[in-house]
């Protein structure tokens, strides 16, 4: 069902392969697709994806499928912590006006279809930074309807459909729209890293935001993980 996935690079990266490892230690598995770490952002993974499509990774594949996992962020006080979410569409504003792409309509069934009813269709935005204050999550979700956001999505579905694969969007709600987190805007790097002293530091500016962000991130790379380990067909 799925020939690759791509996940943003880090901690989201080890929980899904920690559990795609599960998957292949059973002796009932069918074989694993590769798994990619991907940069965080708009730009860095643009870059990313065009040198990926060049290097022909899927050029074999008649119709190739691309799965996109890791963490996201709640705009609607419908979706918590913990949530596991695919995407319909992905929406982006750039200075050209609002762009939306769809999600492969087959393959987001599939994967509904297997987890339902432990995950939820949703409309989404992607963005060019973090989005870290709660009133600002809740403004954004009104203004374009968007129930969840990231920094990824709208990427890697235009680029990847413009190349006729398809791809589908599954992803954990790791903050909700109630609460602030810190500010992380100076913590990535133009290539799409996490600068670990930039991080550090807003981290301290805000210890009950850090706290939240911390229980959030771990509480949603255990349901990733875990979601990873049923995503693939057995038998």
């Amino acid at each position: 069902m799925i020939d690759a996935i791509l996940v943003p690079q880090g901690v989201e990266y080890k929980a899904v392969c920690q559990g795609l490892k599960k998957i292949e230690a059973s002796s009932s598995a069918n074989s694993i697709p590769s798994v990619f770490a991907i940069p965080i952002g708009v730009k860095p993974l643009s870059r990313y994806l065009e040198n990926w499509l060049k290097s022909g990774e899927l050029a074999n594949i008649k119709q190739p499928k691309v799965l996109v996992m890791g963490l996201c962020g709640s705009l609607s006080s419908k979706y918590q912590v913990g949530d596991v979410v695919v995407y319909q569409n992905c929406m982006y504003e750039s200075d050209e006006g609002l762009a939306i792409a769809q999600c492969d309509i087959a393959l987001t069934e599939q994967i509904f279809n297997k987890l339902n009813p432990a995950v939820y269709c949703v409309s989404t935005l992607t963005s060019d930074r973090l989005i870290y204050s709660a009133s600002q999550k809740r403004r954004l979700g009104d203004i374009y309807g968007a129930e969840v956001v990231d920094m990824e999505g709208f990427a890697a579905v235009n680029l990847l459909t413009k190349a006729n694969i398809a791809v589908a969007i599954l992803r954990v709600v790791s903050d909700d729209c109630k609460h602030n987190i810190p500010n992380l805007t100076s913590a990535f790097s133009s290539d799409g890293s996490l600068k670990p002293w930039p991080l550090a530091i807003a981290m301290l500016r805000n210890p009950i935001g850090a706290i939240r962000l911390i229980y959030g991130s771990l509480r949603g790379l255990q349901v990733l993980e875990k979601i990873s380990t049923k995503i693939l067909p057995q038998g």
